[in-house]
């Protein structure tokens, strides 16, 4: 990130500060600049393990996470994708240096659920991290070409069902080569992010790294 990016976007970020004073992500609580959640929500937040080498997630989905990623997808708060996509830059900061020179590829919506929803949550979230590692954001590199079921209402193995080749690559010639960060808001099986990293890859995608808010626990 260059001086004049990283000094317009500290100036963006005090000007929101001012107009709009932060408040819990869960609960809407006002907190202080920088906190995203209350000292009483924070509680319940818990860091996940670091267990998968290709797998960034920055929290345990439950809690004041779920909370916050709720109604952000559901109650319309699209506000809730900054401090949300700072939360995963902080889990991905650690291997900001050996990401550089990727291309950052949110999970698509199906245009359908895009239109009703109104915002694509991953693609807001990954707004937040790709400055950061001076990675171009390619929010339309991968498309969701069938309009699947919501992955939440079915078991482990009609999720992989549900998004089995559900995905295709565009913009070839830009993931080509690359090594791709894969982001989403939560993994729960892993089904959904699979497939994208299979559809990147066969598009000629050097590695895909996948990178979450919340990642929910095996068994759960």
């Amino acid at each position: 990130m260059t001086a004049a990016v990283s000094i317009a976007s500290f100036a963006v970020e005090w000007l929101c500060w001012v107009v709009a004073p932060p408040r819990c992500a869960a609960c809407d609580t006002r907190v202080a600049r920088m906190s995203v959640f209350c000292a009483a929500c924070a509680s319940t937040a818990e860091r996940a393990a670091d267990s998968d080498p290709r797998l960034t997630a920055a929290f345990v989905y439950g809690g004041a996470i779920e909370r916050a990623i709720v109604r952000l997808k559901y109650d319309a708060r699209s506000d809730l994708a900054r401090p949300l996509g700072d939360l995963l830059w902080r889990a991905i900061a650690p291997r900001a240096q050996a990401l550089r020179g990727s291309v950052v590829v949110p999970v698509p919506l199906h245009v359908s659920r895009l239109a009703r929803r109104g915002f694509n949550q991953a693609a807001l979230i990954a707004r937040r991290v790709a400055p950061r590692i001076d990675a171009p954001l390619l929010p339309l590199a991968l498309v969701r070409i069938r309009d699947t079921p919501q992955q939440a209402a079915l078991d482990r193995d009609g999720r992989i069902a549900n998004v089995a080749g559900a995905f295709r690559a565009r913009q070839v010639e830009r993931v080509r080569g690359r090594t791709v960060v894969l982001i989403d808001d939560v993994r729960t099986t892993g089904a959904t992010m699979n497939e994208c990293a299979t559809a990147l890859m066969a598009a000629g995608a050097a590695s895909v790294e996948q990178a979450v808010v919340a990642v929910v626990r095996a068994g759960v």
